[in-house]
């Protein structure tokens, strides 16, 4: 059996004992929980640097690009991850197993577009990225006013767009776990 898969009765605290349903292996669950916690810490910070206090604001961007760049890396081992292991089978009817793939892929597509996005922004405004004031992240388009402010739409604009597609997420955590009551949750626990 895959290690991305495991079946089978749990042991684990908050998981069923006498369940009998397919999980994502220990790397896929580490890495979804990862990247859930570091994008609810990033995107608010985000969003609060505009009303920061001026002697703060280098500190909230420094913590927002860093951690963003940071999901960015974990999205694409993510993604390898993905590509290389057997994912447990989608349960439900036909449209909730389409509505379960889209909106995972796009997840995935938001969570690269969003930090690659915003990193070029940075860069193209003039600022390189200093990783957790550790290591200065080579910029691959320097400074380009030119096309800075199309980059930060495009990271503002996945940034709502991920917005949405979290509110779906839960949404369809929330209907499988309290209203289908299935097993779904426990996939990613």
């Amino acid at each position: 059996m895959s290690e991305r898969m495991t079946i089978g009765a749990q042991s684990q605290v908050g998981l069923p004992a006498d369940a009998s349903y397919a999980r994502y292996g220990t790397p896929a669950r580490l890495l979804h929980w990862a990247v859930a916690v570091l994008v609810l810490a990033t995107w608010p910070l985000g969003l609060m640097i505009g009303y920061a206090k001026k002697d703060v604001v280098s500190t909230f961007y420094l913590l927002h690009e860093s951690l963003g760049f940071l999901v960015l890396w974990l999205m694409l081992i993510r993604v390898g991850n993905k590509l290389t292991s057997k994912s447990p089978p989608l349960d439900g009817s036909a449209i909730e197993r389409f509505a379960a793939s889209a909106v995972h892929g796009l997840l995935y597509a938001v969570l690269i577009i969003m930090p690659v996005s915003g990193f070029l922004a940075t860069n193209a405004h003039g600022f390189p990225l200093n990783w957790f004031g550790l290591v200065e992240v080579w910029s691959p388009i320097g400074k380009s006013p030119d096309i800075a402010w199309t980059l930060s739409a495009i990271h503002e604009w996945s940034a709502w767009t991920l917005l949405c597609l979290f509110v779906l997420h839960i949404g369809a955590v929330l209907f499988h776990h309290t209203i289908k009551r299935d097993k779904t949750l426990y996939r990613i626990l």
